[in-house]
């Protein structure tokens, strides 16, 4: 490959060898790296760009402190016909979710739904890519997951007790790309913040605040100064809250105080928890019948009249499936910023860098 510029786009496999090479390298076995790396850049494919690659020299900072568990013990304890617990040993989130996601749809297979906790895990990336597994066998899937740093306030407060904690909600369809909502509870994702401030890009107002003033905080490399502000006011405060209680104490995990902020800490556990549900269509309806309707009203949502200034109606998970096709095609486009901090970092494992491979 020639040397990565500002507009290169680096191939999906490459980017997969690149981070199972540095996963490898940390100490993981070659077929978690290789799972792990899959899953970083199915965040990638589908335009979680703060979730995928970008996070890896995170996550190899944590695996080598001590912060992560490099070979855990994932055990599942089914609790009851439709549900089940997942301990994950302090392992690599990305591991522990897919576990759950598997659990969640073979439960649902049986009982019609799978709810799936998950605690003893790690951030696992973007949530969407869980929330889309239980779509190829006809079942909806819903993510949930308290965030593993606390960037938001509960509403009217100024301390950062809550997370971002994002949902993401998938709708299988038959001819139209399924439905796929994939959304912090704050206005941006914390990992927005953070490739904000590595390409040096100003935050727009309405992203934080400052917690002295309430101010408008857009220097990204002073967010530590501020809190995320959350959808629709008071109601994403509430919807983090109740998303973070079901994901963290019903699980036995982590949440509110005791959730530590894993950019600056790499040696303690956080005990991230996660919940999944699948939930099998053909329960309900039949399963043709149920895609033949959602592509009926996708396409009614669809070719409904713009507001001035629209050029379309948008719909959750509607450029998914065309942005993965593009980058399948195409290449992943990474910031110059990243790829520069990726290649030293990959010098510095011993592994052959990006622009060698």
């Amino acid at each position: 490959m020639d040397q990565v510029n500002t507009s290169s786009r680096v191939p999906a496999q490459t980017v997969v060898a690149l981070i199972a090479d540095s996963l490898r390298a940390v100490g993981l076995p070659p077929a978690d790296a290789g799972e792990v790396a899959t899953l970083m850049v199915e965040a990638d494919l589908t335009g979680a760009d703060a979730h995928g690659v970008f996070r890896l020299l995170q996550y190899v900072k944590r695996l080598r402190a001590g912060g992560v568990n490099p070979k855990p013990n994932i055990r599942v304890e089914k609790t009851a016909a439709a549900t089940a617990m997942v301990e994950g040993d302090n392992g690599m989130g990305h591991l522990v979710m897919a576990r759950a996601a598997e659990t969640a749809i073979e439960l649902a297979a049986d009982a019609g739904l799978g709810w799936v906790g998950a605690r003893g895990s790690n951030h696992a990336g973007a949530a969407g890519v869980y929330a889309a597994m239980p779509l190829p066998y006809g079942m909806v899937g819903i993510y949930g997951v308290v965030a593993s740093a606390n960037h938001m306030p509960v509403w009217g407060g100024i301390e950062s007790l809550l997370g971002t904690n994002p949902v993401a909600i998938a709708i299988p369809a038959g001819e139209e790309a399924p439905i796929v909502l994939d959304i912090a509870t704050s206005v941006v994702s914390y990992g927005t913040i953070k490739s904000h401030r590595l390409q040096g890009k100003p935050l727009p107002e309405g992203w934080m605040v400052n917690t002295k003033d309430g101010s408008p905080l857009t220097d990204p490399a002073r967010s530590n100064e501020g809190v995320l502000l959350p959808i629709g006011g008071y109601k994403g405060s509430g919807l983090a809250l109740v998303l973070g209680l079901l994901a963290g104490p019903l699980n036995g995990a982590a949440f509110g105080r005791d959730v530590f902020d894993f950019n600056f800490n790499d040696t303690d556990i956080s005990n991230t928890g996660h919940f999944i549900i699948a939930l099998d269509v053909k329960r309900f309806t039949p399963l043709e019948v149920f895609k033949s309707e959602m592509d009926r009203h996708l396409r009614d949502l669809r070719r409904s009249k713009t507001l001035p200034g629209f050029d379309s109606v948008r719909l959750p998970g509607q450029e998914r499936r065309s942005r993965r096709a593009d980058r399948i095609e195409n290449g992943i486009p990474l910031p110059r910023e990243l790829v520069a901090q990726l290649e030293t970092f990959a010098r510095e494992l011993g592994i052959k860098p990006l622009s060698a491979r």
